[in-house]
């Protein structure tokens, strides 16, 4: 029996004022479960994601929330990061289990591949992620998901898989369903009408009424 769906929030793309966000954190993680924090800031130079994860790692790891760090096995050693999430062309599982220890949590994106979930399985990833389902302003989409891939995976492996790309409120209830032990998301929860708190409200209730 596989434990129920939980969310895994992914920061904002930029963090100008990482103290104002670490505030509005706090009171997102307040407000629901959450299982994990991804940083993930794009063509940012590397102190001011250093300076992002020195004001966000409190806030989390004191509410038994891991942080992970996107793309950079080597900032995620630098800033203290629970782990790391890796996209395809951002090195190996099995360097960053070197490079960052035994305990340290590693994804990997998978897109909507199989080959590349399996092979990430074997090189030792905590977990897979399987993604877009749904449109997504924040990236531009070249890979498209279906349910069927999630509901493949947790049928045969052990190892968690993790659903992203534009899921919200009303349109997670396939996901879970379909098998994802996380749901990833952005603008479900910092663009929310009423604020992270409300946005990480909804999408616990929405996981709920699903499971």
């Amino acid at each position: 029996m596989r434990d129920a769906c939980r969310l895994y929030l992914i920061t904002p793309p930029a963090l100008p004022d990482p103290a104002a966000f670490a505030a509005a954190l706090a009171g997102a993680l307040d407000a629901g479960d959450v299982a994990a924090l991804q940083i993930r800031l794009k063509d940012v130079p590397d102190d001011a994601v250093l300076r992002a994860a020195e004001a966000i790692l409190p806030v989390a790891q004191a509410r038994d929330v891991a942080v992970l760090m996107n793309d950079r096995m080597d900032l995620a050693k630098r800033a203290g990061c629970d782990g790391v999430h890796l996209g395809q062309g951002d090195g190996d599982p099995v360097a960053a289990r070197r490079l960052l220890g035994a305990e340290a949590m590693i994804g990997v994106t998978c897109h909507a591949s199989r080959h590349l979930a399996m092979e990430a399985g074997e090189a030792g990833a905590d977990y897979v992620a399987f993604g877009a389902f749904f449109p997504t302003g924040t990236k531009e989409v070249a890979h498209r998901a279906e349910p069927d891939i999630l509901e493949w995976w947790s049928e045969m492996f052990e190892i968690p898989c993790v659903a992203i790309g534009g899921i919200a409120a009303g349109n997670c209830a396939p996901l879970v369903r379909a098998g994802a032990d996380f749901l990833a998301v952005i603008g479900a929860v910092w663009n929310h009408p009423e604020g992270p708190g409300a946005g990480v409200r909804a999408m616990n209730a929405a996981i709920a009424a699903a499971g």
